[in-house]
């Protein structure tokens, strides 16, 4: 599974898409757009017009850009290769004994990916409140204590907590300020760097299964955890790339250095649910996601299942990997010519490929057969993620669209947790996963469902707005037009007093 946002766009006035936590007063009186506390300052207003000043469009940007790359590479690498990891903790800690292990083990996987989104609308606010090079170190640092915590268990249930829970929040925590942060370097070339930031968790996605399966018949599961917990470090240090663009205008400089939290009621904005496109589209996404993680999860189980040790199963997430690579770069730019809310129809379709091809999987008896589904899959899945972004931002503006998607992730975190366990327990009890995966293809084509009204129902919201500007303007107009009338009448008599005498 790749990340569900791995591209925020920037405010209107050039500053990066940062959550709505710190008061709007607080940033009119800063001088310009924050993300975070004084840390995290976005691109300041210019020091006269009020117009924003551009992001610098490069320089260190690129390095940041590096970062942020390497961040997507390795979460969503590793969660992404959970199905090589699935099956050696099988033979670990099953031993054939337990008839519901493919359900147990299947909670470790889905805990993981699932508090990568649980956590987002927290993260959201402690990017607010403590900036982005703060929160993404500190959650590298989470996440390697996880991952290294997890190569010394001795039973499946501690990694509950060490891999599923301790690990996913760190990546969580390290990874939503890589998207912040790119939004203060860049605005006309965001596109271009999201493309290149995304890109990572697809090479990571092509190369990480063969290296694990090198590895874990080479030293064994966990001491190919230990290995894997270099790329958390080097994520560690990558986080302290992040450098704050600070405001130089005046006012900004006084204020440098002074922490403020912004007031309680601002810290979740839960204003972004009074959209009802919004609202309908938080439904939609979540209700696709129940089956989505599943081919993730027990694919690899049931290529080893069907086809023995015939053929590498491995193969399949390179395709999965690649294709999404594609699709992200294709679909991404093709987003940018379908106007407003109408990108909406790229996920409808998205979903209904999604789950046409999950149905496809127990039909398959060939292993070509799979790798074609796997390739179809891949591509729309790109499409699906690289227009989160773009969506958000078209239907609750640039102010909240921060918290708009911490808010989704959030949501989305909950199918995506239930539903690789759910069909685990579906194959220890029938034995294979076909219905498990006919099962997993029925909500990405209810959820697909759900998205096709959107754009009409914010095409509506958007005329009931206009019609209310025209009438304010017209009540304006009129209220000016019988203040003249007045000031007339009451000057007319004067003037005649005045020529009088």
């Amino acid at each position: 599974m790749a990340p569900a946002s791995e591209q925020l766009p920037p405010q209107d006035d050039g500053g990066p898409a940062a959550a709505s936590g710190p008061p709007m007063e607080a940033r009119r009186e800063n001088g310009g757009e924050r993300c975070a506390g004084d840390e995290s300052a976005a691109v300041p207003r210019a020091a006269a017009g009020g117009d924003a000043a551009e992001p610098p469009e490069g320089g260190w940007g690129w390095v940041v850009m590096l970062a942020a790359m390497w961040c997507n590479g390795a979460v969503f690498g590793i969660q992404n290769s959970c199905g090589v990891l699935f099956v050696s903790m099988l033979q670990l800690f099953g031993g054939g004994q337990d008839k519901q292990m493919a359900f147990k083990t299947a909670w470790v996987s889905s805990l993981s990916m699932g508090m990568v989104f649980f956590c987002s609308p927290i993260v959201s606010i402690f990017t607010d409140l403590f900036g982005c090079r703060k929160v993404a170190v500190i959650g590298a640092a989470l996440g390697f204590v996880g991952l290294l915590s997890s190569s010394f268990v001795s039973t499946i249930e501690p990694l509950y907590f060490t891999y599923g829970v301790l690990f996913a929040c760190g990546c969580s925590f390290a990874y939503q300020p890589s998207l912040v942060i790119l939004g203060h370097y860049f605005k006309k070339r965001l596109g271009l760097v999201n493309g290149i930031v995304t890109a990572g968790s697809s090479l990571f996605t092509v190369s990480l299964p063969f290296l694990l399966r090198v590895l874990i018949d080479s030293v064994g599961l966990f001491n190919t955890l230990r290995v894997l917990c270099i790329l958390m470090f080097i994520l560690f240090l990558a986080g302290f790339t992040y450098k704050p663009l600070v405001s130089n205008t005046k006012d900004e400089g006084e204020k440098k250095g002074k922490f403020r939290f912004p007031p309680e009621k601002k810290i979740f904005n839960f204003s972004v649910f009074k959209v009802m496109s919004y609202r309908i589209w938080a439904l939609g996404i979540p209700a696709a996601l129940f089956g989505y993680f599943v081919p993730y999860v027990h694919l690899m189980k049931h290529v080893e299942d069907r086809f023995g040790d015939s053929v590498q199963e491995e193969v399949l997430l390179l395709c999965l990997g690649i294709t999404s690579g594609i699709g992200r770069l294709i679909f991404g730019r093709v987003a940018d010519y379908i106007p407003g809310a109408k990108k909406v129809y790229l996920q409808v379709t998205s979903f209904f490929f999604i789950g046409l091809m999950s149905m496809m999987i127990p039909v398959c008896h060939v292993f070509g057969g799979l790798i074609a589904v796997c390739l179809f899959m891949g591509l729309f899945d790109g499409c699906f993620i690289c227009i989160m972004a773009p969506i958000a931002f078209e239907l609750v503006g640039a102010q909240d669209v921060s918290q708009a998607i911490g808010f989704l992730l959030g949501l989305m975190s909950i199918p995506m947790t239930v539903g690789p366990p759910i069909a685990g327990l579906l194959r220890d009890r029938l034995g294979t996963y076909d219905v498990a995966f006919y099962l997993a293809g029925v909500p990405p084509l209810i959820g697909g469902a759900i998205l096709c009204i959107i754009p009409w129902v914010h095409e509506r919201h958007k005329l009931k707005e206009r019609a209310k500007t025209v009438d304010g303007e017209t009540t304006e107009k009129m209220l000016e037009n019988e203040s003249t009338l007045v000031s007339d009448a009451a000057e007319k008599p004067v003037k005649e007093m005045e020529s009088g005498v």
